[in-house]
């Protein structure tokens, strides 16, 4: 297992590598902080999946998750990775969609456990999370530096795996392109993420500002591929 790879990576996504490494018709399926349900949405509308159970530990975004009318395969819950309240066996694929490291690390082990408890056997862990390098993460550093917590997510799935709670199926690197229509989508959707707080002066409002902005193109969109690493675990 590497938390990064050099050289050229191919280009992919989450949702193209969750439809060619898990067993979708049907299943039930858990998504371990869903966020905004940007990705629960596609996942939904994409996959002929038979319950995603999207669960959010922030109460300010689940309760406008809730809101959401429109995917009737979606279960919005409160709840977080490292305390489910769901049955054992209960699932046959976990999903975590760069939602790992904002797991407390001293409850990484924890998280994995809950994750191993709620699979049936045989059943899918996809734990994708971001590599700390690009021009997207040299921005985000600027207010909320992850490279601390990042490791500590790859350290503990490697605990997971090397404890045989988990198999290692197959890692996967890959570069993700992540779209925002203009600076006011990113200061929404990353500056003020209701699960964190962050301490943004006017001094370093404007810095990132700044530096965000070269990446908008003549139609008003900015574009950024980041590196992504994927580990799909089987619980044995």
């Amino acid at each position: 297992m590497q938390i990064a790879l050099d050289g050229d990576l191919p280009h992919s996504s989450d949702l193209e590598q969750i439809g060619r490494m898990l067993p979708l018709e049907g299943a039930r399926l858990l998504e371990l902080g869903c966020g905004a349900a940007l990705t629960t949405r596609r996942l939904a509308e994409t996959f002929p999946i038979g319950q995603l159970i999207a669960m959010e530990v922030d109460r300010v975004q689940h309760e406008k998750n809730l809101r959401i009318q429109d995917l009737p395969s979606v279960d919005f819950r409160v709840g977080s990775a490292q305390a489910i309240d769901l049955q054992d066996s209960s699932v046959d694929a976990v999903i975590m969609l760069k939602s790992l490291h904002h797991v407390p690390a001293s409850d990484m082990d924890a998280a994995f456990s809950e994750i191993a408890r709620v699979l049936r056997a045989g059943g899918l862990a996809y734990i994708s999370e971001p590599v700390y390098a690009g021009d997207f993460n040299e921005i985000l550093r600027l207010f909320n530096d992850e490279k601390a917590v990042r490791k500590a997510a790859f350290e503990a799935t490697c605990r997971a795996v090397e404890s045989d709670r988990f198999q290692l199926v197959q890692e996967v690197h890959f570069l993700n392109t992540t779209r925002f229509e203009g600076f006011e989508e990113f200061e929404r959707r990353i500056m003020g993420a209701t699960h964190s707080s962050f301490e943004i002066d006017k001094a370093l409002h404007d810095r990132v500002r700044d530096m965000f902005l070269p990446h908008v193109g003549d139609d008003g969109i900015a574009e950024f591929l980041s590196p992504l690493r994927v580990d799909l675990l089987r619980k044995p």
